[in-house]
């Protein structure tokens, strides 16, 4: 079991950009993904990004081109930048760690918030 706390999150205007920030509680360097997911009232929490061990990084269509991934297995931290924000990116987002499919650690959440 890992523990992971998320910060970074916050209230941007459209087009602004965010960097959140996962802190892990120990080396997450066999951890097979490490990801961000992120949830809308009334959605269901949906995959964001996430990036193995050796730097393979996925992408949620919707996020593509705008959002970069990054993992620091030295620090154990997975970083989430956020560029060019529009208001449907409005959500909690948490931090993954994916160890199998019936074991994942979650984070508590942090706020983004995307209006003018």
């Amino acid at each position: 079991q890992v523990q992971l706390v998320e910060s970074g999150g916050g209230l941007v205007q459209p087009g602004g950009s965010l960097r959140l920030s996962c802190a892990a509680s120990r080396n997450i360097i066999s951890i097979t993904f490490m990801g961000w997911y992120r949830q809308a009232p009334g959605k269901q929490r949906e995959l964001v990004a996430r990036i193995t061990s050796s730097g393979t990084t996925t992408y949620a269509d919707s996020v593509k081109g705008r959002f970069t991934i990054s993992r620091d297995n030295s620090k154990n931290t997975v970083d989430l930048q956020m560029n060019s924000l529009k208001p449907e990116d409005t959500a909690v987002y948490y931090c993954n760690a994916f160890h199998t499919p019936l074991r994942q650690d979650w984070g508590q959440g942090t706020q983004v918030t995307v209006s003018s």
